[in-house]
């Protein structure tokens, strides 16, 4: 730790904050704080540039550094910009639930409209209240069950795919099986050259993710010639131009009086706001609108739950006891031998440890790694003054490992989740899907994707890691493994 590094003030046992089972304790009018400044680095983050936790591209190093040197509460400033980590659940839950009304999306995300215009995880009320009600029908439940069959469907044709003693990059492998269940229940249509071509696309920007992040007011310069954004640009153009035909062709079949097939777009694009506009009429998206919110839903739905799946089978290859565990239990709700059957929809609520498998893959590899807000007029988190412009930042990376609320944290142990250990815990120790009013709207879908896609495949094989050292990982996005992970597959 540095000799400068200020000591955080003692806070008097009078203004504390109090804990209460609503989790209201920072926000309690009646209760008055100090007005403290956050601990933190004494200088910008740039004089710190040779340290090793500060590393572009890696900013869970960071994180890490703050956490460890200052506790829960941290503050730096880059460029200007006041910037706050925080690592505590009430903490949280006063950014996103309590005080949400005070923040808006940060900087880091804004940049991501360049891709993803207006959707749903980019913009800001009160478009993203009405995008959400118009979306919200696409995301019942009952419609996420319809795609149940689907999912098992399509994992199955996977693993038919695989041969004893085979050797395959299990990354790309959870990344070719959630691309073709995004086609089918996005489009209702299997992997085409459309659908390769969103992907390459897609690919293709988030490796420039973080030039995208790194460059000032990106969005000035996007008429340049600037290698990158050219390179981005064309990209762009090309995705766009594909997902408006799609959007096109959906939009005839419908007035041809052609029947909903029953995928996401198809809904989407039938489905209007409960509330009515300054004419008095319920309307719908625009095709701009839907374009991006066709974007977000790839984006969420594929990328995300590929990454959970690539580590969750890493982690299985890592711990046989958990293994064995999970075999017990697809063996019991699903049959052995010539009894064996694919896994219904009725055996989703029986597939609980399953279930508690690819949650505690989610703790110890979130797909979505960290999230931030920025506030837009001065707030407190418990005795800490945040200013107004401040960008606040909490990660499920850091929080899943924190050994005060998951004991032993490195530990794969899938017990963390019963229901009586879930409750056990303050709710935002686990977020993988984020929380308040801008939770993932696909979180159940992400859900039946990843306990169905791991039921059906470790029904017949087991996945064994070939690498010599872990894989490591690479934070952009999506919590991605850095190089290919490959495993040798072994029928059951």
């Amino acid at each position: 730790m540095p000799s400068s590094t200020p000591t955080p003030p003692k806070i008097p046992k009078a203004v504390c904050p109090v804990s209460s089972p609503s989790g209201t304790s920072t926000s309690d009018p009646h209760v008055q704080f100090p007005n403290l400044t956050p601990p933190g680095l004494k200088h910008s983050l740039p004089f710190y540039a040779f340290k090793p936790w500060v590393k572009l591209g890696s900013p869970i190093l960071l994180f890490e550094h703050l956490l460890k040197t200052y506790g829960n509460i941290a503050q730096y400033r880059f460029m200007g910009t006041p910037i706050v980590f925080i690592n505590d659940p009430e903490y949280i839950r006063e950014v996103l639930v309590t005080q949400s009304s005070s923040f808006v999306k940060e900087r880091t995300v804004k940049r991501m409209k360049v891709l993803l215009g207006e959707g749903l995880i980019t913009s800001d009320d009160p478009f993203h209240l009405r995008q959400r009600r118009i979306a919200a029908p696409a995301f019942h439940r009952q419609r996420i069950a319809a795609y149940g069959d689907q999912i098992v469907a399509i994992a199955a044709t996977q693993r038919e795919t695989f041969r004893p003693g085979q050797t395959i990059d299990i990354a790309a492998s959870s990344m070719r099986l959630s691309l073709e269940i995004v086609a089918r229940t996005l489009f209702d249509t299997e992997v085409t050259d459309d659908i390769r071509r969103i992907n390459d696309e897609v690919n293709t920007i988030m490796d420039l993710y973080n030039f995208i992040v790194a460059f000032p007011r990106i969005e000035s310069f996007m008429h340049l010639p600037i290698p990158g954004i050219m390179k981005f640009r064309r990209s762009k153009a090309r995705l766009d131009a594909v997902v408006d035909r799609l959007i096109r062709e959906h939009r005839e079949a419908a007035a041809r009086g052609e029947p909903d097939k029953g995928d996401l777009l198809s809904m989407l694009l039938a489905s209007t706001d409960d509330q009515l506009d300054a004419s008095g009429h319920h309307t719908g998206m625009s095709d701009e609108q839907a374009r991006d919110e066709v974007l977000t839903i790839f984006l969420a739905g594929y990328e995300t739950v590929a990454n959970g799946l690539a580590w969750t089978w890493y982690l299985l290859s890592q711990h046989p006891e958990v293994e064995a565990r999970l075999h017990t239990e697809l063996d019991a709700v699903l049959g052995t031998g010539c009894d064996a059957r694919l896994p219904t929809l009725a055996d989703y609520p029986q597939l609980r440890y399953t279930e508690q498998v690819f949650a505690e893959s989610m703790r110890l590899y979130p797909p979505a790694w960290a999230m931030g807000r920025m506030s837009t007029r001065p707030v407190n988190l418990g005795p800490y003054s945040i200013p107004t412009g401040a960008h606040v930042f909490f990660s499920q990376y850091i929080m899943g490992r924190d050994p005060k609320y998951f004991p032993d944290p490195l530990r794969f142990d899938p017990e963390r989740f019963t229901t009586e250990a879930k409750a056990a815990r303050p709710k935002f120790t686990y977020f993988p899907f984020g929380g308040g009013n801008r939770q993932c709207i696909g979180e159940s879908f992400a859900w039946m994707e990843g306990v169905f896609s791991i039921a059906t495949i470790a029904q017949r094989w087991r996945l064994t890691y070939q690498g010599a050292t872990p894989p490591e990982v690479q934070a952009k996005i999506t919590l991605r493994p850095k190089h290919p992970m490959m495993m040798q597959l072994e029928p059951r």
